[in-house]
């Protein structure tokens, strides 16, 4: 598979297809090798020596790579995907079990359940299969004509259903089972034992170290009150320790601390390792991040150690809504709302503006700075990630090849594709947060930086939050923080081996100040090859000021263009080529790098910081659509026909003396 190593970070300003306005970068610290306008912080690639390679220290050997340690190639994978082994995907007309998932996530043409060839641009890296543990198999053993169906009468009602002319009604009745027993249908140790087999057999025959990395998962699919609190659970091990389980699901317990004594037993008794990945909170009515815990008791230190230690990670793009920011809490940031989902939970209860605090990472990533002062340890020391949730059992995340949120709106799937109701509304009730297809994202991805493509290095990577997530772009993205970076490491060849010689990684903490330097990060940001230039680079710091309160900041550090901020800080928006379902290169880099230095430090605040990088406008899902189908007329006047693409980094953490 091609991949652009970021190891050797030489900017290609006049490469790719990217136009010849100036570079900006902001905070840069001049030295030698780098002019710098006061005013504007213009940096361009001829100030800087690139000649000359940054020698840390001289190797042992003639090739500086044979002791090379540190992770030099981003991977990208979908950490989140269900195939018809979901209930409510399977039941309503996914067709395509995980053999054919994983083989489409490599790269081979697939028929989707609708009839429709579908094929990935390029292979993913790695695919986690996160089918819900409850009534896990379910459809499958529908559509095989099980003995374990037929021989259940609720098994039997669900069988007779989906034979019928409305399949739907079958995960209707499912719902209503579901329901007043408060137990979803078959589901039961023969039935799981079954499937999980079958789940973990297909993982293990699609990993190939260093080619294709299957890390075996599955969804635990706690609701409470129709709140999504759903975790992905990951292993990193094969199926001699996954499948000597069976998958901890929201029957057992809808309690997470539940879910976490069940890893902390599996590692125990394996040897093995494990997480749990929280997604959505942007349907849990503010609860995912609330500062009470499921059973109403406030956090304590052991509560708050607990959840740090399983769930390093949070889904925080999806098909589902992005759940970075939202512009009623962060009103000075132009560009937090994006594809926002904000009407209700699961369809039972609206949502009130109290609740969003409760939802999206960057207010949660502020609370743990606080729960941290108070308790000592912080439980929302996350990292981000991105992945689809697409149940149609296709990893999709391309604007231009979304196969939907599920079967119903794949791209034969006529009049659903566009208004069919994602969320639907519940008979009798009166609340309405119905959202519609057309309302979904096509997103978003994960990438880790790693050594290897294989279950351990990926798996350690996750683990130490050397991650970020994207919309569904592979642009690449490195960041560092430290304290002794000059100018012109943004622009040497071996800025990674700079980054980690001097510096931390995202996901990591800065070390404690010494001396009155304030913290730097060292960032680069390079375009998705098959995609669009980048508009600009951000810094977003939060952080609990000496009077208790906490705050935010957006800082806009490097960008394209001949553009200048104003006295607020912010940039004029960068031009749009978007032209129905195309675009140009025209505006925009390839490539920003930049070495910022936070202007506001105080070295007694608590603070995070993490990068969001933008690209330049391009077409949204829907545009391509109506292009193909030409059926635009459809679109309701609200449908986004052009966004910004993004990527959002790890946050990386200081914490006072």
């Amino acid at each position: 598979m091609l991949r652009l190593a970021l190891l050797c970070g030489a900017l290609c300003f006049s490469a790719c297809g990217n136009s010849s306005q100036d570079t900006h970068l902001e905070g840069a610290q001049s030295q030698d090798a780098i002019t710098k306008d006061a005013n504007t912080g213009t940096v361009s690639a001829s100030d800087a020596s690139l000649s000359q390679r940054t020698i840390l220290e001289k190797p042992a050997h003639y090739s500086p790579y044979v002791e090379q340690n540190f992770p030099n190639t981003v991977y990208f994978g979908d950490t989140h995907l269900h195939t018809s082994y979901s209930f409510d995907a399977g039941m309503v007309g996914d067709r395509l079990d995980p053999e054919q998932a994983y083989r489409f996530a490599k790269g081979e043409v697939v028929t989707a359940s609708l009839g429709a060839k579908a094929k990935l641009s390029r292979p993913l890296d790695f695919l986690v299969i996160a089918d819900h543990a409850e009534s896990l198999g379910i459809a499958p053993l529908i559509a095989e004509n099980s003995p374990i169906v037929l021989n259940d009468p609720e098994g039997k009602q669900l069988y007779d259903l989906s034979k019928g002319d409305d399949p739907i009604a079958a995960y209707r009745r499912f719902a209503q089972i579901r329901a007043t027993t408060g137990r979803p249908p078959l589901h039961n140790n023969a039935v799981r034992r079954t499937m999980w087999d079958r789940i973990t057999t297909a993982a293990e025959n699609h990993n190939q170290p260093g080619q294709f990395t299957s890390l075996m998962g599955y969804e635990y699919t706690s609701s409470m009150q129709t709140n999504n609190l759903h975790r992905v659970v990951v292993f990193r091990d094969g199926k001699d320790k996954v499948g000597s389980i069976l998958p901890f699901s929201a029957v057992e317990s809808a309690d997470p601390e539940d879910l976490w004594a069940f890893l902390e037993n599996y590692e125990t008794t394996t040897g093995g390792r494990a997480m749990a990945i929280p997604h959505n909170g942007n349907l849990s009515n503010g609860t995912m991040f609330d500062d009470i815990d499921i059973k109403g008791e406030p956090f304590d230190t052991d509560y708050s150690a607990r959840r740090q230690r399983w769930e390093p990670l949070y889904e925080v793009t999806q098909i589902k809504g992005d759940g970075e920011a939202h512009p009623i809490l962060s009103p000075n940031d132009e560009f937090a709302d994006f594809w926002t989902w904000d009407k209700g939970n699961f369809g039972f209860a609206e949502k009130t503006p109290d609740m969003l605090a409760g939802e999206y990472a960057r207010e949660a990533l502020k609370r743990g700075l606080k729960f941290e002062e108070e308790l000592g340890v912080n439980p929302f020391k996350f990292g981000l990630i991105g992945s689809t949730d697409s149940h149609t059992s296709l990893a999709t995340a391309e604007e231009n090849n979304f196969f939907s949120k599920a079967t119903p709106a794949e791209p034969e799937g006529t009049g659903f594709r566009y208004n069919g109701a994602i969320i639907q509304k519940y008979p009798g009730k009166d609340v309405d947060v119905r959202v519609y297809s057309y309302e979904s994202a096509a997103a978003g991805l994960t990438a880790v930086w790693a050594q290897d493509n294989t279950r351990e290095a990926l798996f350690d990577a996750m683990a130490r939050k050397e991650v970020y997530a994207t919309t569904g772009t592979r642009l690449q993205l490195r960041v560092f923080s430290g304290y002794d970076f000059l100018a012109s490491d943004a622009f040497a060849p071996n800025l990674a081996e700079i980054g980690y010689a001097k510096g931390s990684p995202m996901g990591s903490d800065l070390p404690e100040i010494t001396s009155g330097s304030a913290p730097q990060f060292l960032i680069q940001a390079l375009r998705d090859p098959d995609g669009a230039n980048l508009d600009r680079i951000q810094v977003i710091k939060g952080w609990l000021n000496e009077d208790g309160d906490l705050k935010e900041q957006v800082y806009n550090v490097a960008w394209a263009g001949d553009r200048t901020r104003d006295d607020q800080g912010k940039l004029p928006a960068i031009s749009s080529t978007v032209k129905d379902a195309s675009y140009l290169n025209t505006v925009g880099d390839a490539e920003l790098a930049t070495v910022w230095t936070d202007p506001d430090f105080n070295a007694s605040e608590r603070a995070f910081y993490y990068v969001r990088v933008l690209e330049i406008p391009t077409p949204t899902w829907l545009a391509y659509n109506a292009d193909y189908y030409g059926d635009g007329e459809q679109l309701k006047p609200d449908a986004k026909k052009q966004h910004q693409e993004r990527a959002y980094s790890s946050p990386i953490w200081y914490t006072p003396k």
